[in-house]
């Protein structure tokens, strides 16, 4: 049997009944991993001991007649931003290429309880900025349809191990697309929940008020089941919000008719590849003709979404990276006479181009007399960017755009041209700004064969309705079932 063939559902109820072992899992798991991973660098570092532990535990666990956890046995590729108790965590920076977590990050705790098995951290943009893993320090990620091409990013090391089936699920973080713009890359389902629904404890943080956790996988109903796992209110984190989780598995069982779809005008834009636009425009005709009502919708402040973007993540990522100084933790130079050259060589070297570019913009924003012309003034129209949304909701159950305005470019392309980088996010930012959930769902390929992404955003905390027009969507196209060949 392939077990890369199987959803992590059926992995762990396979497991549960002892069909087949979390051993046997693992090791299939972690054989393919050696044999793919040299072609596609998505791992910083596999947890070869760690996962066999784990998995024998569980079937310890099973033996003794105790019940397992809803991901029994089930491997998972954790992001290498999100703390690992006794492991290395880098965020694919030098600053940090030696720290080891002291605690698990509330996800880790949640995934050990459910049962899960961690088959290793991947990579990233460094601190997660970034939209093609080529900032990380370490290695280059490749997408698994086209090893030429990027996987997106920040959390490409995930979306490509998902993609390439060296786990059937992973954990990313999003601060601005950096889940839902890989999995679009990637050919996957990437989720972004709302703002406050999945615990921040033990992320290390970029930008605090946009970040979240959230989860990769190859279907709908894995999406769902790795949701409900990590998704509640945490004691740890003053963002959680605490408020009932919905059964996710059992809500895509609802039914979509009468369902009210908007298609915001400002979302399809000239410039965007024809292609995308003309397979996003066939996956809303689809779930029309399954139901739903569709409706054109304005945002009218989607123009500006990617500057107030680009002036709020740099101001609060210059502020949460000063704590990498060089003194209590992390890299610290060995060439420095006084306390001010230590600071400045041991975050000259340990950071690089592009954190430097975005502590820079930050800091200047922040400063004595540029404050109130830059950061007060991104706040008070990421207001107006979120009252957009308010009043459309007020019509429509959920929004669909495209997730990206083009497939995956090459490495080199754009990442000595940060305006044009940037611009890879221009669907996806106004999300985290107007904190609400979203979700990337594979919607066909490219003439190239390279695949394409439709997002959905929802109300806050609305989670199972985007994830049941994404089950619904899957009944109506295979594209989600398509793997690469590798």
């Amino acid at each position: 049997m392939s077990f890369a063939n199987l959803t992590a559902g059926e992995i762990a109820q396979k497991v549960r009944t002892k069909e087949m072992t979390a051993q046997a899992v693992a090791t299939a798991y972690l054989d393919r991993i050696r044999v793919l991973d040299p072609k596609i660098q998505a791992f910083n570092e596999v947890f070869a001991d760690h996962a066999l532990a784990q998995a024998k535990a569980v079937d310890a666990q099973l033996a003794s007649g105790k019940p397992a956890g809803p991901l029994a046995g089930v491997p998972i590729a954790i992001k290498d931003n999100m703390l690992i108790k006794g492991e290395r965590c880098t965020c694919s920076s030098k600053i940090l290429e030696g720290f080891v977590g002291a605690y698990d990050a509330t996800v880790i705790q949640k995934l050990r309880e459910a049962g899960a098995v961690f088959v290793g951290r991947t990579n990233l943009d460094e601190f997660a900025m970034g939209s093609s893993t080529e900032n990380s320090a370490f290695r280059t990620t490749r997408n698994p349809w086209d090893l030429e091409r990027v996987p997106g990013g920040s959390s490409g090391g995930s979306a490509a191990a998902v993609a390439a089936r060296m786990a059937p699920l992973a954990l990313g973080s999003d601060t601005g697309g950096s889940i839902r713009q890989p999995a679009a890359f990637c050919g996957i389902l990437g989720f972004k929940p709302t703002y406050g629904r999945v615990s921040r404890f033990g992320l290390i943080a970029f930008a605090s008020s946009l970040d979240q956790i959230g989860p990769f996988a190859t279907s709908a109903k894995d999406t769902a089941l790795l949701l409900q796992t990590i998704a509640g209110h945490d004691v740890h984190d003053s963002t959680s919000v605490n408020k009932p989780v919905p059964d996710y598995v059992s809500e895509l069982k609802k039914d979509i008719k009468g369902l009210r779809i908007g298609l915001p005008k400002e979302y399809f834009v000239s410039g965007m590849d024809p292609e995308i636009e003309k397979a996003v425009r066939g996956a809303i005709k689809a779930l029309e003709g399954a139901g739903a009502k569709v409706r054109e919708i304005s945002l009218p402040n989607t123009e500006h979404c990617l500057a107030v973007y680009y002036i709020l993540a740099p101001s609060e990522a210059s502020s949460n990276l000063s704590r990498f100084d060089g003194i209590r933790y992390g890299h610290r130079t060995t060439n420095a006479t006084n306390l001010l050259e230590l600071y400045e060589r041991s975050r000259g070297e340990g950071f690089g181009p592009e954190v430097k570019r975005r502590i820079m913009l930050g800091t200047y924003a922040l400063s004595s007399g540029y404050y109130d012309a830059y950061y007060a003034k991104a706040q008070k129209v990421r207001t107006l960017i979120k009252q957009d949304f308010d009043k459309a909701f007020l019509d429509v159950d959920i929004i669909a755009t495209p997730t990206t305005p083009s497939a995956a470019f090459k490495p080199g392309e754009k990442v000595n041209d940060p305006l044009q980088m940037y611009l890879s996010d221009i669907f996806t930012t106004s999300c985290n700004l107007a904190g609400l959930p979203g979700l990337s769902i594979p919607c066909g390929m490219t003439s190239k064969k390279l695949p394409m992404g439709l997002q959905l955003l929802g109300r806050p905390f609305e989670e199972d309705v985007l994830l049941r027009v994404a089950d619904h969507y899957e009944q109506l196209n295979d594209a989600y079932k398509q793997v690469p060949k590798l």
